[in-house]
């Protein structure tokens, strides 16, 4: 089985190899270990994550930065609570050894994770884990790995998501990237261009250097690609973005684009809205034909369309009816339906990964929020607000959502901070994600191919 790793710099790849792979599982639940929700808010688990162990100096370092990135994942997705490591009475040695769950129970973890970093050659490392049930007393899952060793970062990234998806049962978000539009400079002379991430904000890298004007990228759900919106001599044209190979491809000159395009769940159309005579309708366009096809077509303004995870409907938002709202139609343009009759305006509206939730931008009474409904309407909930909110992206599991948010100008207007900030779907656990410059139009990539 190989493993490939896209690392953005120059446009470099790096790849490693899933050399050997030893996974077990057991069955055996204790009845305690499980996330617990009450009242709408997570109930954090308790666990405890040791230093991977290693045999020299290097190997046992790399060991501690995988720990490390384990522990910051899981605790800032906020649904576990890590033991600090002080408390530890006997620390794991290695993996493969049975602990005495005696040592942990006293301290109230309900898992422990313990691995080890071994040096096979100078270029490559073999990393080990196994998550332990310390109520039931037994193991859950464990993982062996040899991998590049500039590749420790990535295998972090995969053992979190494993060790959240057995203690969660959901998949996880941890091994994905995220593209934003990277900003500096005065508001009046903004300088925007398109940048790339780790969903931690680590190994950041720039794609494009500033010499154009960038918004709205979008990730494609069934590769490694982009589709962003650019203004080349006051232009629109819309780009694809190949992040395995470092080359773009012109898709096309849109002069009455009001709004990039996002990807079908297929990868192979778009959908976006083009403004024309006046009337700014949705359009859908097939990527290996290159046929456009119109979806609606009224007097008012549609835009920002997305599709639901199985395609067969596509939300947008609207002023139809006499305010901008949001409306449902069926992937052909028929069957529209309004599903927004709150008090203000909706906006850009995203449909999440397993189709249960929706979320949008609202305005109201000179705020801008972050919230989510359902696809009929129901369960309206506000997660984020301030000055603006805008920007809503979903991670690929559809429990977190990134977005940007703009502080109050300052400076008479020539200045304002600008940063990308996620939030879980229950609202109480907001969290800033830190960037070399400010940041704006996050866009959340699926898992990263294996």
């Amino acid at each position: 089985m190989r493993f490939r790793l896209n690392k953005i710099s120059k446009f470099k790849i790096l790849s490693f190899f899933m050399l050997s792979i030893s996974l077990c599982t057991s069955e055996i639940f204790a009845e305690d270990l499980r996330i617990k929700i009450n009242s709408g808010q997570l109930e954090p688990l308790p666990i405890a994550i040791a230093n991977f162990t290693g045999l020299d100096a290097k190997s046992s370092e790399i060991g501690r930065q995988i720990s490390d990135v384990i522990t910051n994942n899981l605790v800032r997705s906020g649904q576990f609570k890590a033991v600090e490591s002080a408390a530890f009475i006997a620390p794991p040695t290695s993996p493969s050894v049975r602990p005495d769950f005696s040592d942990w129970t006293p301290l109230g973890i309900k898992a422990l994770i313990s691995g080890s970093a071994k040096a096979i050659n100078e270029n490559q490392m073999e990393i080990e884990f196994r998550l332990w049930d310390v109520i039931a007393e037994t193991d859950l899952v464990g993982l062996r790995l040899s991998v590049d060793s500039n590749s420790w970062r990535r295998v972090a990234h995969i053992i979190s998501d494993e060790i959240f998806q057995r203690l969660s049962g959901d998949t996880g978000y941890f091994d994905t990237r995220i593209v934003y539009v990277a900003e500096s400079g005065l508001q009046n002379e903004r300088i925007k261009r398109l940048a790339i991430m780790d969903q931690d904000g680590e190994n950041h890298q720039y794609l494009t250097d500033g010499s154009f004007l960038v918004l709205t990228p979008r990730f494609s759900p069934t590769s490694q690609e982009i589709t962003y919106l650019a203004y080349y001599k006051n232009e629109p044209r819309v780009y694809i973005f190949n992040l395995e190979t470092g080359q773009q491809e012109l898709l096309g000159s849109f002069p009455g684009m009001t709004f990039a395009p996002r990807f079908a769940p297929s990868g192979d159309k778009i959908i976006m809205s083009l403004a024309e005579r006046g009337v700014t309708d949705i359009y859908e366009m097939n990527l290996n034909t290159q046929e456009v096809r119109r979806l609606t077509n009224s007097s008012s303004i549609d835009t920002s369309p997305s599709y639901s995870p199985d395609s067969s409907k596509i939300v947008f938002n609207s002023d139809r009816g006499g305010a901008q709202q949001l409306y449902i139609m069926d992937k052909n343009g028929a069957k529209v339906k309004r599903i927004s009759y709150g008090e203000g305006r909706y906006a850009t509206p995203v449909w999440a990964p397993k189709g249960k939730l929706i979320a949008f931008t609202k305005m109201f009474k000179n705020k801008f929020y972050i919230g989510v409904m359902a696809p009929d309407g129901s369960g309206e909930r506000l997660l984020a607000e301030g000055y603006l909110v805008e920007g809503p992206t979903w991670a690929p599991n559809g429990r977190v959502l990134m977005y940007f948010k703009q502080d109050a100008p300052v400076d008479n207007g020539k200045s304002s901070n600008v940063n990308l900030y996620k939030v879980d779907i229950t609202g109480f656990r907001e969290e800033r994600i830190l960037t070399p410059s400010d940041g704006s139009d996050p866009a959340w990539s699926p898992l990263l191919n294996n």
